[in-house]
C-alpha cells in the first residue's frame, strides 16, 4: 500500500495529453533551399545588377502561402538570412565569380520552385 500514491501519480502523468510535434511536409527542405537561394540573390543582385525583384518580399509572399506553423516560419526565415550572410562574407563587390553565383542561383531557385510546384502543388 505504500507504493499506491506513486503509482496514482504515475498514471496520473501519463493520463495527461502530451504535446503534438508537428510533422514538416516533405517539401520542407526544398523550401528551406529555396528561402536560402532568395537570402543570396537579395544581397548578390543589387550588388551586380540593377535589382529587379524583391527577393525578400518572394520569401514573405512564399511563405504567407504557404502558412507554416511558427517552427517552419523562423526556419524559412533563419535560411533566408543565412543565404544573405554568406554571400556578403564573400562579396563586397561584383566580381565575375559573383555574377556567376548569381547565374547559378537564379537557375537553381527556378529548377526549385518549378520542382516544389509540380510534386507538391495540390
Amino acid at each position: 500500500m505504500r507504493f499506491r500514491p506513486a503509482a496514482l501519480l504515475l498514471l496520473a502523468t501519463l493520463a495527461l495529453p502530451s504535446p503534438v510535434l508537428a510533422i514538416d511536409p516533405p517539401y520542407q527542405p526544398q523550401m528551406e533551399r529555396l528561402a536560402e537561394i532568395l537570402g543570396s540573390l537579395y544581397f548578390l543582385n543589387p550588388l551586380c545588377s540593377e535589382a529587379t525583384s524583391d527577393w525578400r518580399q518572394e520569401l514573405a509572399d512564399l511563405v504567407t502561402l504557404d502558412q507554416p506553423d511558427e517552427d517552419r516560419q523562423q526556419r524559412l526565415y533563419g535560411a533566408f538570412n543565412g543565404g544573405y550572410q554568406a554571400f556578403s562574407r564573400l562579396y563586397r563587390s561584383c566580381t565575375p565569380s559573383a555574377e556567376e553565383a548569381l547565374t547559378r542561383l537564379l537557375v537553381e531557385a527556378e529548377t526549385t520552385a518549378r520542382d516544389i510546384h509540380t510534386r507538391f502543388a495540390e
